[in-house]
């Protein structure tokens, strides 16, 4: 199968409300479960695994492989196919190799192939995966944020 145009990126995507979040990290570091997490509360998959990204209009536009599309691994229990969008825009970059400290923390964007994006770091609560939800329906409260 020939490889699919665009940059291809070791990420998990979903969407909500049509927002898209891009989840990077390491190898093992939990994009597919937060992936699970945000679907199983409205979102739905993008991409698992590998996620083609490219420009388009000024905005990132993300797609699924074509050999992985509709699937997700969940750690554990195996491959899972479930209903899966082939294209969302990017709205956010859920970085999880990085540690958020800070209660209220500054805003943080991240270039990504020309595209300024907010970057949101892992954070250790329960709660996360609402408040990430929350995040892509639009409901921060942060007049500086660029995104609401």
């Amino acid at each position: 199968m020939p490889r699919q145009a665009g940059h291809h990126l070791h990420a998990t995507t979903i969407a909500l409300n049509r927002c898209g979040a891009l989840i990077v990290g390491a190898s093992g570091s939990g994009k597919s479960s937060l992936a699970l997490q945000m679907i199983a509360l409205g979102a739905v998959l993008v991409a698992d695994d590998q996620t083609i990204l490219h420009r388009q209009d000024g905005a990132l536009l993300a797609n699924p492989a074509e050999n992985l599309a509709g699937m997700i691994e969940a750690r554990g229990i195996g491959i899972l196919r479930m209903a899966f969008v082939s294209q969302c825009r990017v709205d956010v970059v859920i970085d999880l190799d990085e540690i958020e400290t800070e209660r209220l923390p500054a805003v943080r964007t991240r270039e990504v192939l020309g595209v300024d994006l907010p970057v949101l770091h892992k954070v250790a609560t329960d709660a996360w995966p609402q408040a990430l939800c929350a995040y892509l329906s639009n409901q921060r409260m942060n007049p500086d944020h660029p995104h609401v």
